[in-house]
């Protein structure tokens, strides 16, 4: 389901259906111009270039998770009621996705999943991004106004920072989990981290056995080139001066 923008708050709709990370066409001749951060006040996204006019506005930070748009915990919940919309570690801060994700072909759910768009999710969730829960929310409610948070202020973020932007596409670590470790092909089960641990094992006898050869050097008896001539000569019948 789609969610009517009639039914959503004018900053809300935009933010669901904005596109981020795209090249800012004002700034487009500028370093660093990708449009990642979204003015409620104005309901315009901005890129860094874009910031000044703004610094007074309240600000919202948006990153990248997994090639998807995501923003921090945090900043959503002074926004709108986030409960039960399943959280996801990213660079040591907790997120939640904007916007549904497409299914990949053959995919099949198991478990525990989204009450919207059936991807699995962890036990204590039903809903895998904010669209999911605002789509179901107004879908058996009718409306958001209980859901919704007054927020008059919000702290203005670095417009330079690259902290937790982008996340590469083979980390999906839900919030609490443990981190995995992925096996790599031709690595006998161990994975990129075993890889490394039996590389610094090979590297670690290596120099133990230079070092086994070094001291059985050092330890070994030196014999004076002097000594090993006389050692090696053999003693001859001694010669006595004849007698007269």
């Amino acid at each position: 389901m789609i969610v009517p923008s009639n039914l959503l708050p004018s900053w809300l709709a935009v933010l669901l259906s904005e596109k981020f990370f795209n090249a800012c066409i004002i700034h487009e001749e500028e370093r660093k111009n990708e449009k990642n951060i979204y003015c409620l006040d104005c309901c315009i996204s901005l890129c860094p270039h874009c910031f000044d006019p703004h610094q007074s506005h309240r600000l919202l930070k948006i990153r990248r998770y997994v090639y998807q748009d995501v923003v921090k915990l945090s900043d959503a919940a002074k926004l709108i009621d986030c409960a039960l919309v399943q959280s996801y570690t990213s660079n040591g801060a907790k997120v939640v996705f904007l916007n549904q994700r497409q299914l990949p072909k053959n995919y099949r759910s198991h478990g525990k999943v989204c009450i919207t768009c059936d991807r699995n999710l962890q036990d204590a969730y039903l809903y895998c991004s904010l669209s999911c829960k605002i789509d179901h929310v107004i879908q058996t409610e009718g409306g958001l106004s209980q859901y919704l948070r007054e927020c008059n202020s919000m702290a203005p973020p670095d417009p330079n920072s690259d902290d937790g932007l982008r996340t590469p596409n083979s980390v999906l670590e839900p919030a609490g989990s443990a981190t995995s470790v992925r096996t790599s092909s031709g690595s006998g089960g161990y994975g990129e981290l075993g890889c490394m641990s039996l590389a610094c094992t090979a590297t670690t006898e290596i120099v133990r056995k230079k070092r086994s050869s070094l001291l059985r050097a050092a330890c070994r008896p030196v014999i004076s080139p002097v000594l090993e001539i006389s050692a090696g000569r053999k003693k001859g019948t001694p010669h006595r001066a004849p007698l007269h």
